[in-house]
């Protein structure tokens, strides 16, 4: 493999831009994972029963959602090469074809969510929790088309360096949430008590809320004129929207692996009764609260990687990916510390029973174990999608999360009664192995990739530049 020589000045130029993108970026996940914590305590004051209820419609709403949210990902970097390669009048036309793949997996989601919850039982989970959990899952469900359009904005603002929106609507949509859910869940200020369903109902309005105030931004404000998202109604191109899902189904599949691994273990720890599945509800939403911060440096990385791609810059490239990796080894390292350090203090602001808490702290030392491993594996899925590379990374994703973290953690879990515990030591050897498999496939790919000549446009939008 060749070496590249990175100089030391742009490559602290480069850390500087990627962290300018990322951190609007990683405070808007955080604000989704605030999301997951306003629901968790809101919840957990609630009671046991309602708190586990929310942790398995809250698993089962995320798993099939994962998919639209890769596919989907398949924006940011086509919309960032483009940049890169001056062909901003391809966008327009791209992301109007984008908001029909957006609202079709919509469709499609809100269809499945509809029967989704008959699957509670065959699975096994507790009968105290399915009540809850079908109430969750069927009033969330009405906020899935917003949140799928919401997304396809979301992700061409991101993929043009713009992305202070993610962060304020993400932040505005906690406004919302975290009053309506609880007064919709606990029965105050003349609402209903609705319990779990008061909080998926919540969640809807909030979704719905998102997408609207972003249409409106994105149609007013000047930065993206020239584009003229909104100026012309066009039908869905089947040529366009091909291109779109060769790159991103693999994204959508590959994210599904590492999310339906966190998922699929809630879901088998559903089994084990109220008390576990409540504790790993709190140390899950912890723990996802601090991988967001290197997912938005992975996002940013994608658009710092897609924009040197689109100018034909293979030291640029490189320099993306290593000072993505600075600042996510840097903030996984304070995330470690946090829960370490940190982890009983954390888990009692999410509830009074004693008893959760404490199992709730003690899965949180394991998640410690997994920061570095989980932030090298998302930055460097999010560099590879910067390149377009993405059936390889689908299928090592496969290979870490279901080869080996999946069967090392029902082996020790529940074969070997190691309980949420042995669940969580098969998810920090999944992502460990991630890593490792992730890594190296971006540095091999970005050595030997050809670079394009004066900046080749993706297929979706040499597509769209036709219509």
């Amino acid at each position: 493999m060749s070496s590249i020589p990175i100089p030391p000045r742009r490559f602290r130029e480069e850390v500087a831009r990627t962290a300018r993108l990322a951190a609007p970026l990683a405070a808007g996940h955080l604000s989704h994972g605030l999301v997951g914590f306003v629901d968790t305590v809101i919840a957990g004051r609630h009671g046991t029963t309602t708190l586990a209820a929310v942790a398995v419609g809250t698993a089962m709403f995320w798993l099939p959602m994962m998919v639209p949210m890769g596919v989907l990902m398949a924006l940011p970097p086509s919309v960032s090469q483009l940049d890169g390669a001056r062909r901003r009048d391809q966008i327009g036309p791209l992301f109007r074809q984008a908001l029909w793949l957006a609202l079709a997996l919509g469709v499609v989601l809100f269809a499945l969510m509809t029967v989704l919850p008959l699957l509670l039982a065959p699975m096994g989970m507790a009968a105290s929790i399915i009540p809850g959990a079908t109430d969750f899952i069927l009033a969330i469900r009405w906020g899935i088309p917003a949140f799928t359009l919401y997304l396809a904005m979301r992700y061409l603002s991101d993929g043009l360096h713009w992305s202070m929106p993610t962060m304020v609507l993400g932040f505005g949509g906690l406004l919302l949430l975290a009053p309506l859910g609880y007064a919709l869940t606990h029965g105050v200020a003349g609402f209903p008590e609705l319990g779990a369903a008061g909080l998926g109902l919540a969640s809807a309005l909030m979704f719905w809320a998102q997408a609207l105030a972003f249409a409106l931004y994105l149609w007013r404000a000047p930065r993206f004129a020239d584009l003229q998202l909104f100026a012309h109604w066009q039908p869905p191109r089947w040529d366009v929207l091909r291109g779109l899902l060769r790159t991103g189904l693999p994204i959508g599949v590959m994210v599904a692996m590492e999310g339906s691994l966190f998922i699929v273990t809630a879901l088998l720890i559903g089994r084990l009764g109220e008390l576990p599945v409540a504790a790993h509800q709190i140390a899950i939403n912890v723990a996802s609260m601090c991988f967001m911060i290197p997912f938005g440096v992975g996002e940013a990385t994608t658009v710092r990687v897609g924009h040197a791609l689109g100018r034909g810059d293979r030291i640029g490239l490189r320099r993306a990916y290593f000072a993505g990796l600075a600042l996510v080894l840097g903030t996984q390292a304070i995330s470690a510390c946090m829960l370490l350090l940190g982890g009983h203090a954390i888990a009692g602001l999410y509830t009074a029973d004693a008893a959760v808490a404490s199992l709730a702290a003690s899965l949180l030392l394991y998640a410690a174990l997994f920061q570095f491993p989980d932030g090298i594996q998302t930055l460097s899925a999010g560099a590879l999608r910067g390149l377009h590379d993405t059936r390889v990374p689908m299928l090592l994703a496969a290979l870490a999360y279901w080869g080996i973290g999946m069967p090392v953690g029902a082996g020790l879990g529940l074969a070997l009664g190691w309980g949420p515990r042995g669940m969580w030591l098969g998810l920090t050897a999944g992502l460990l192995v991630a890593a490792c498999l992730m890594a190296r496939r971006f540095l091999r790919s970005s050595a030997m990739m050809p670079m394009p000549d004066g900046g080749q446009a993706t297929d979706a939008g040499k597509a769209a530049a036709g219509l």
